[in-house]
């Protein structure tokens, strides 16, 4: 049995506003520790309950995150940046049997601690299909493709929440309870690593890969806080205006929709202006 962690850094413990999740800052040395602590407790878990390899993925900012040094043995750690499949890259060889979302939040636009999809601010809203999304919501289309249930997530309480509505029997761990975007009442890295291995442990047996989730369309809305960021956002082929900073885009499969998802992205983050957005 081989599960694949996909480990994003705003849902982990101790973490509550920008500079905890900033690569390079004092905050984001330390809050490392504890994202690596969640994540070892994730893999320590599933091999309790019987798996055989653990594959990470980091998923966050610079994904140069973990401290591999602090990681169990027997787990191995696809890291750094450029991958085809993003957040999720692995799911496609057709040899993971179930995948936890690690440190996960949720979508732009909603309550939750840190809450963004993708882009920090320039992005305040995403749909799939008319209903609001996070990464959560998008990444589980896309794993859906190739026959792997997301068994696991673990970050706030509202993520949780999120999480019931596309993964309702994956294992759910909050890590903390949401206050504001930047502030949370926290669990200590003790407790919520014993609670993600017990939990980890329970969701191996989730891990049964199923038929592939084949055809249907995507149509995928995004919102942004600048008219020129959605304009920028149609040099992408496919992507279209859909309103006053909004584009819209349909693809047919989640493959190709987080991967045009990706491209509007790098696009406009590189059409962000250092003092007005």
């Amino acid at each position: 049995m081989k599960i694949l962690i996909s480990a994003d850094m705003e849902g982990a413990t101790g973490v509550t506003w920008p500079a905890d999740v900033l690569p390079g800052t004092p905050q984001w040395e330390r809050c490392r520790t504890m994202f690596t602590s969640d994540v070892n407790a994730a893999a320590l878990g599933f091999f309790d309950g019987g798996a055989d390899d653990v594959l990470i993925n980091e998923a966050h900012w610079t994904m140069r995150n973990l401290l591999l040094e602090r990681l169990d043995d027997r787990v191995q750690m696809l890291t750094g940046k450029h991958k085809s499949l993003s957040m999720v890259e692995g799911v496609q060889h057709g040899d993971v049997d179930g995948i936890a979302f690690v440190g996960y939040h949720t979508g732009a636009g909603t309550e939750g601690v840190l809450a963004h999809t993708y882009l920090a601010n320039s992005i305040t809203g995403v749909w799939l299909n008319g209903a609001r999304a996070s990464e959560g919501l998008l990444n589980a289309h896309v794993v859906a493709e190739y026959g792997v249930p997301v068994v696991l997530v673990t970050g706030d309480n509202l993520t949780c929440v999120d999480a019931g509505g596309y993964a309702p029997e994956a294992r759910k761990v909050a890590v903390k309870d949401y206050v504001s975007r930047y502030a949370a009442v926290c669990r200590t890295p003790g407790r919520t690593a014993s609670d993600i291995r017990a939990a980890a442990k329970e969701a191996t047996a989730l891990a049964r890969r199923f038929e592939p989730v084949r055809g249907g369309s995507f149509t995928v809305e995004l919102e942004f806080d600048a008219e020129h960021l959605a304009a920028a956002a149609t040099v992408v082929p496919g992507v279209a205006a859909g309103g006053e900073r909004r584009v819209a885009y349909t693809s047919g499969t989640m493959y190709e929709g987080i991967r045009t998802f990706k491209a509007v992205t790098t696009i406009v983050s590189a059409a962000v202006e250092e003092q007005y957005g």
